[in-house]
């Protein structure tokens, strides 16, 4: 990743207004929907630990993850409620721990509609029309909510502006309306979810009264908070809007008083896939800034553009060149909770992989997670923990992912060189992006090899010395003046095949025609992780046993996936 650019102080990171509310910065936060509330979507301690560290590392408004207005329009299990006051206590704590510090707080204001279950929101889903919706919460099941009478349109507009006021209480300094990705607000504007034949269904006015009544419903009953609108520029699907009628709803939303147009696209409905809803690495970095730059053309209130802004350098230049007037963050916050204050330190972040294992990994229903730092969702537990060994010389013999994380966090109290017998760091990294899949997503070597020349950067940064080409174990002599010798080699095809699955990925054949097919199949998968590698640690570990400490982890210990070796490196460096 090229360096920052040489700027003092540029837009991005200088403080802008939204609305009525001032912000310290044009950096927010996106809404992601994280399981760490409870059961019943009472606030924890967890909740309070994710989104505080995202305001501790710089952002200027922390958007809370999508709350419901009302109960039938839950769309997940552990999901933040904000549909009763019995919610406020919690919220309230919630907002006072962002403030402290220092970033202005939001909540995202979104109806399941017809994309929920009875089991998820206790009630008879309900939509625009009854039409069939595919929902994946664990399991996949079709329902068919109720189609909305007048009446139960009115009551669920009116439930908007309860949980907008209910926010407020709470101390919230904005609220967002979800209007995107194939929720209720989104099902009313699509022509293909909506089939009404009333004043909430036909043409495209109609088919955005819903939006715009509940927009200005909202702003009505909220002056002094800041109203954002989130809608698609595209929704993907030949059933949905595109940027044309996109541009239009834009230019209603802002006319009632929309204080920005938060731009994203896709759809639940999506084709080929509703992966674009979250781009993973196949796509296209910033996917969405053409739907933002043409919406920005037509309003008179800020933009905020969203997807792949990973690099600061992107959100740097989308805002100097006047394309958008803020960048929200989602997946970049999780690979990097100080991804703002290290960008305006001019230092590295921690570059998002685009994997998706992240909202994968939720939608099966898992707690929201990073691969590639394993901190996030676990603030509270790492926020308790020190560094394992302080003032010593270490030596880690492997860089790739383990080895050279392990490094990073060694480094912060002790001297670190770190081994590399080939000529470049990375490990499986350099390779993965060949195969036909990354986790469950499309693989692309680029993301993957920005991420690793990042860590390598800011390995560098923090004192490591890296020798590559230098093979430690062939001499184990050479470690003896080292304290502590971490084993971070990564783990060895069976029976030596290695040099033919490297064949096979350089020469592209597992991204075409059945061998891609065969090779992304689970147990093919199953069997390159895991039953065709084995861990080499303890060979190494043998060869150094003269060595009075020597530690082995990641692969070398067990064969794995990527996420478990580097957890492995972060609790060998950090321990309770």
């Amino acid at each position: 990743m090229p360096a920052i650019a040489d700027n003092p102080l540029p837009t991005l990171l200088q403080p802008a207004r939204l609305g009525p509310i001032q912000l310290r910065n044009r950096v927010i936060m996106a809404p992601m929907t994280t399981r760490h509330a409870d059961s019943e979507g009472f606030v924890t301690p967890e909740t309070i630990a994710y989104f505080q560290a995202r305001a501790r590392g710089g952002v200027g408004l922390v958007t809370v993850e999508m709350a419901a207005p009302e109960k039938v329009g839950k769309h997940r299990n552990n999901e933040l409620g904000l549909y009763d006051d019995r919610f406020l206590p919690g919220l309230t704590e919630l907002v006072s721990a962002i403030h402290a510090e220092g970033a202005r707080a939001s909540i995202q204001i979104g109806h399941g509609g017809g994309h929920t279950r009875l089991d998820i929101c206790g009630e008879e889903p309900i939509a625009p029309s009854a039409l069939p919706h595919s929902v994946h919460e664990g399991y996949t099941e079709i329902i068919v909510p109720q189609a909305m009478t007048e009446e139960r349109i009115r009551r669920t507009q009116a439930s908007f502006v309860e949980a907008a006021l209910r926010a407020r209480k709470a101390g919230f300094d904005a609220v967002e309306i979800h209007a995107a990705h194939g929720y209720l607000i989104s099902q009313f504007m699509a022509p293909g979810e909506n089939i009404r034949q009333d004043n909430y269904g036909g043409s495209l006015e109609n088919r955005a009264r819903f939006a715009i009544e509940i927009m200005a419903m909202t702003k009505a009953a909220v002056p002094d908070m800041a109203v954002t609108f989130r809608m698609n520029g595209d929704d993907f699907f030949p059933g949905g809007i595109g940027i044309e009628d996109a541009a239009d709803i834009a230019v209603w939303a802002a006319q009632q008083g929309a204080d920005a147009i938060h731009v994203t696209g896709g759809h639940y409905r999506s084709l080929p896939t509703a992966a674009i809803m979250i781009p993973p690495m196949a796509t296209d970095p910033m996917p969405f800034l053409a739907f933002a730059r043409a919406i920005k053309q037509r309003v008179n209130v800020p933009v905020i553009t969203v997807g792949r802004y990973g690099d600061p350098n992107d959100a740097i230049a989308v805002i100097d060149n006047g394309f958008a007037d803020f960048v929200a963050l989602g997946r970049p916050l999780l690979a990097d909770a100080d991804w703002v204050n290290k960008a305006s330190r001019k230092e590295q972040v921690r570059l998002c992989l685009t994997c998706n294992s992240c909202v994968d990994g939720m939608r099966d229903g898992k707690k929201l997670h990073c691969l590639v730092n394993p901190v996030t969702g676990r603030e509270r537990d790492f926020a308790q923990r020190q560094p394992a060994r302080s003032g010593q010389s270490i030596a880690v013999i492997g860089a790739g992912p383990a080895g050279l994380n392990y490094a990073l966090l060694a480094a912060q109290t002790n001297d670190v060189t770190l081994f590399e017998k080939n000529e470049h760091v990375g490990g499986g990294f350099l390779w993965a992006g060949l195969a036909s899949k990354f986790q469950a997503v499309e693989a692309r070597p680029k993301p993957l090899l920005d991420h690793i020349e990042g860590l390598k950067t800011a390995v560098l940064a923090a004192g490591v010395t890296i020798k590559t080409g230098c093979d430690p174990l062939a001499k184990p002599a050479c470690l003896l003046p080292f304290d502590h010798v971490v084993i971070a080699t990564g783990a060895r095809y069976r029976l030596g095949f290695g040099w033919i699955i490297e064949y096979v990925l350089k020469a592209g054949w597992l991204k075409q025609g059945w061998l891609k097919t065969l090779a992304g199949s689970e147990w093919i998968r199953q069997a390159f992780y895991y039953d065709w590698r084995e861990g080499r640690g303890a060979d190494h570990d043998a060869r150094l046993g003269a060595h009075p400490s020597v530690e082995v982890l990641g692969d070398a210990r067990q064969a794995g996936k990527s996420e478990q070796a580097i957890l492995a490196a972060y609790d060998a460096a950090l321990k309770a």
